[in-house]
């Protein structure tokens, strides 16, 4: 599985909320460019970017942040307020090797299949969770959704990656359900990567030893700042290989190819 450091970026600053909480924000890094460089060279193969003034207001306001990043050679993906094609098409101008949707997913369905159409297997569907329902609108809005009928509905529609996220649990330091996880496994064809709690090495041993094969990484944000742990243990503890390069960030329109698992 693959190590994604997470920088979530709001007032152009590197924070992490609480459990989606836009009141319960720590500030780690003024700069985030900062955050994602000194995960670069701890050895880390891919980021986890979102831009949470974007996944409050609709509107992505951190492309600027996007592309400095992305100018450091290791590939991203990026989410929070793509919910336009125009808003797809500018985080991918500006370097994202995927793009995340989230509420325009559930709510515009032509935009999900414009996106899939121009973008295909560079298109992830973030599904947010409390208490069993799917959340959008960063965060902000609860729906009656249950999460497992969802992955099913988005697959139909030709979905093939996820970022699965416990609110409840972000932030928390408290650790992933590990049952939850492996019922999310059952109802995902794709892939997905995992986010929600992650405290200790031994959460993403928990996490490596459910061998899913379509659980393909785990986003890691407050546990890597508080130095709980570092890149290089977090990626053994998921079964990278230590003495892999990061992958090249490929030219636009050039195939997409899924890192080793190890």
């Amino acid at each position: 599985m693959i190590l994604y450091p997470a920088i979530d970026i709001r007032d152009g600053k590197a924070v992490r909320l609480t459990q989606g909480d836009f009141a319960q924000e720590t500030v780690y890094d003024a700069d985030p460019l900062s955050a994602a460089r000194t995960w670069v060279e701890a050895g880390a193969r891919w980021l986890h970017i979102v831009d949470l003034d974007g996944a409050r207001d609709g509107v992505p306001t951190n492309i600027e942040h996007l592309r400095r990043i992305c100018a450091l050679g290791v590939p991203v993906q990026f989410g929070g307020g793509l919910r336009s094609l125009a808003a797809v098409g500018a985080a991918r101008a500006a370097g994202a090797e995927r793009v995340i949707l989230g509420t325009a997913a559930f709510t515009d369905i032509d935009l999900l299949d414009q996106a899939l159409a121009e973008h295909g297997e560079r298109v992830v569907v973030s599904v947010d969770v409390r208490g069993g329902r799917v959340a959008s609108a960063g965060w902000r809005e609860q729906t009656e959704m249950e999460a497992g009928a969802v992955i099913e509905h988005l697959q139909r529609r030709g979905v093939k990656r996820f970022v699965y996220s416990s609110i409840e649990r972000d932030g928390m330091l408290s650790g992933p359900d590990v049952e939850e996880v492996k019922r999310i496994a059952e109802a995902v064809r794709g892939t997905f990567v995992y986010s929600g709690g992650i405290g200790t090495l031994e959460d993403l041993r928990a996490l490596a030893a459910l061998r899913q094969v379509n659980l393909t990484g785990v986003i890691v944000g407050k546990a890597l700042y508080e130095r709980r742990f570092g890149v290089a243990e977090a990626r053994a503890a998921l079964g990278e290989r230590s003495g892999e390069r990061p992958p090249r960030r490929r030219k636009r329109g050039e195939q997409a190819v899924e890192p080793a698992s190890g």
